[in-house]
């Protein structure tokens, strides 16, 4: 746990989701108002979350959808000029995420200073995006040769959307790839951005995780933070910020500010508690 504290600087991290609009190349890409649209709105989003109080930023290509699993060059390249213009505005630790293609997000966080990236490294799976197959090894070799040995690799063990293909249960799945993969942190996941995510989904990983922080991925709310901060070490959070909690809206400074005071009230409340007695 100890690059948790490091990189953070407080117990149990919540993560914010920076979601761009959709890039050159994608489907619901603008065309008219382009790059700089994308640009503004990221900035203005950025504000809001930092205001608001996280402790991070994840910097996501959201609205690529449908997603590709590998993705075209253009994407990870359209993602590092928004990072570039907005790099001076960020105050806090920042990741990138190039949704859902491993090599690229190792890629961009090398080239634009990001301190970790979230992705599908391990399993194979049956998704919304066709059979899904993954290369740890190589994507471990990637990250040495493009000098990204810093940067720390968040594993989804419950991707979105997908069932694994072999019939193997959380737990052992969870032991394996801490063994065999040697995560930074493993991070659970609901269906869909802002499904709430499974807690006994939860438990499972952070059981048999050994040292491995566990993040909650997706659907944390201020009504659930306390439960599920109990279980997991941190917090990747996305569609809470939204305004009126809606995945496709922009992020909204009073909802940040609110769930992030019942975080900071939970960290008050464990820093509290005296220290278990041992003999």
């Amino acid at each position: 746990m100890q690059w948790l504290n490091e990189m953070f600087g407080v117990s149990k991290p919540i993560i914010a989701m920076l979601h761009l609009g959709a890039l050159p190349g994608d489907p619901a890409y603008d065309t008219a108002s382009g790059m700089r649209k994308i640009v503004d709105d990221a900035r203005r989003d950025l504000d809001a979350l930092q205001s608001g109080g996280v402790d991070a930023v994840l910097i996501s290509n959201e609205f690529s959808l449908p997603y590709l699993t590998k993705t075209e060059p253009i994407t990870a390249i359209a993602m590092a000029r928004v990072i570039g213009e907005i790099h001076d505005d960020i105050r806090v630790p920042y990741g990138a995420n190039v949704l859902w293609d491993g090599i690229a997000s190792i890629d961009l966080a090398s080239a634009t200073g990001a301190s970790f990236v979230r992705e599908i490294f391990t399993g194979v799976y049956a998704s919304d995006f066709g059979m899904w197959d993954t290369n740890v090894g190589a994507a471990a070799r990637h990250r040495r040769r493009v000098d990204a040995t810093g940067v720390r690799l968040l594993f989804n063990v419950v991707p979105e959307a997908t069932a694994y293909v072999a019939d193997r249960d959380l737990a052992s799945i969870t032991r394996s790839t801490v063994f065999n993969a040697r995560p930074d942190a493993l991070v659970v996941s609901g269906l869909t951005a802002g499904a709430p995510t499974d807690s006994s989904a939860l438990s499972t990983v952070k059981a048999n995780a050994g040292d491995v922080p566990v993040f909650v991925n997706t659907g944390m709310r201020v009504d659930t933070a306390e439960q599920q901060l109990a279980i997991a070490d941190g917090a990747v959070v996305g569609t809470a910020f939204k305004k009126d909690g809606i995945f496709e809206n922009s992020a909204d400074q009073k909802r940040v500010a609110d769930l992030m005071a019942v975080v900071k009230d939970y960290r008050s409340s464990l820093a509290a508690r005296p220290a278990a007695v041992t003999g």
